[in-house]
């Protein structure tokens, strides 16, 4: 498997920094995208099964997160975070033009990825949301209601039943550790209602992917987003007792042999 390398873009508010996962062959074309206060790195397992698969896989660090240009987890308005995923997937249909384009977006991910499907949806082969923070999510809510915002980070117990992925995830420096921002908490509840009203993704394969204990993005109010977003085709699986990350749960080897039993199921539809 070849090495991955990086690539720069001018983004909407400074550089945004690409990581790709190269293919000497690929089948088709994956586009990652985070979620809050993480980095595209957490998700080298996730690319390279994808690779293993037969996917070119590209995947942005968003502003304000990883190695990418502005002030720590500072997102004003999510249009630019989902211009600058798009930004991310022209990079990789012009370093590979003609093949299947696949979109896989994790919790805040999941929201970019939402909208990119609903403005670009007719050059998507598919449609991956995993923990997606759509729907009625409670959270921004409850933030917003306060006077101050309280300085409790994420849980790392919250991530995963993997004791390792939590640690990992607390030792690492390129995650945010702090406080939530209230223009960020702010932009997460204009996006949730523009997604909420911008229609279904139509004839585009939906894969959702979600833990029963998620205690980040209940699996409820996220069902209300997927029912909302749903176009022709909605495939789920919910695993139980897993938490937020089930890409990275004790269970993962079931949750990446699903999600590719289903992008082969997509491909064969396609080519048949």
């Amino acid at each position: 498997m070849a090495e991955p390398r990086e690539h720069l873009l001018d983004g909407s508010r400074g550089t945004v920094v690409v990581r790709e996962w190269p293919h000497h062959r690929p089948r088709y074309v994956a586009l990652v995208i985070h979620g809050y206060a993480e980095h595209i790195g957490r998700y080298a397992e996730v690319a390279e099964a994808l690779v293993a698969h037969g996917a070119a896989v590209f995947g942005p660090d968003h502003m304000g997160h990883g190695r990418s240009s502005g002030e720590r987890v500072l997102i004003e308005d999510f249009e630019e975070v989902v211009a600058d995923a798009n930004a991310c997937l022209e990079l990789a249909r012009t370093a590979h033009p003609g093949l299947p384009v696949v979109v896989v977006g994790h919790s805040m991910g999941g929201l970019v990825a939402s909208r990119l499907a609903q403005l670009h949806g007719d050059g998507l082969g598919a449609l991956v949301l995993s923990g997606p923070v759509i729907g009625d999510w409670e959270l921004p809510r409850r933030l917003l209601a306060l006077d101050e915002i309280p300085g409790t980070p994420i849980s790392p117990a919250a991530l995963s039943r993997d004791l390792g992925v939590g640690a990992a995830y607390a030792a690492d420096p390129l995650v945010w550790h702090g406080p939530m921002k209230r223009p960020t908490v702010e932009a997460f509840t204009r996006m949730l209602e523009t997604v909420s009203e911008g229609g279904d993704i139509g004839p585009v394969p939906l894969l959702w992917l979600h833990g029963d204990d998620d205690r980040l993005v209940p699996l409820a109010g996220s069902r209300v987003g997927v029912e909302q977003l749903r176009g022709q085709e909605l495939t789920e699986h919910v695993y139980p007792g897993a938490r937020h990350e089930v890409f990275h749960e004790t269970n993962r080897a079931e949750v990446r042999a699903d999600l590719v039993r289903f992008l082969d199921r997509v491909f064969a539809l396609r080519d048949a």
